[in-house]
């Protein structure tokens, strides 16, 4: 597994605006919860993903990728490895090609079958942190 350079983590970030981020508390100390609203707060729409919440974020939430209705830029992981490869089988039936899976959390098999979908995949790293390096915060 191997994640993309520098580049082209940059050039995600500045040229997507959706962000559906999948296992987002909607409690305000958790981790999703903290990442997401700074990814908002960025200018990006967050849409949750999470069967257990209605809204986090002034958003509704939706059980699963399948289900969200409209486009996705990015798909952003908080949930642990062992669940990547059904959360990746889930991507590959939505319209977006970029799944990227949180600081700690990795899976080999997720990531194999996310490239026979031309997926480009990220791992073990935090959203958040690569923009703040490679675009800046507002």
């Amino acid at each position: 597994m191997r994640n993309p350079s520098n580049e082209t983590l940059k050039d995600i970030l500045q040229n997507s605006k959706t962000i559906a981020v999948v296992g987002l508390s909607d409690k305000p100390e958790r981790t999703s919860y903290q990442i997401a609203k700074i990814m908002q707060e960025n200018g990006y729409r967050i849409i949750p993903v999470n069967p257990t919440v209605d809204e986090v974020l002034g958003e509704k939430s939706y059980p699963t990728l399948a289900e969200v209705p409209e486009s996705i830029d990015i798909i952003n992981v908080f949930r642990r490895s062992e669940f990547l490869p059904d959360i990746a089988k889930d991507a590959i039936k939505t319209n977006c090609k970029i799944f990227w899976a949180q600081l700690g959390v990795e899976n080999e098999e997720a990531y194999d079958i996310l490239k026979e979908h031309d997926f480009t995949v990220i791992m073990d790293l935090c959203i958040k942190v690569v923009h703040a390096v490679q675009i800046g915060n507002s």
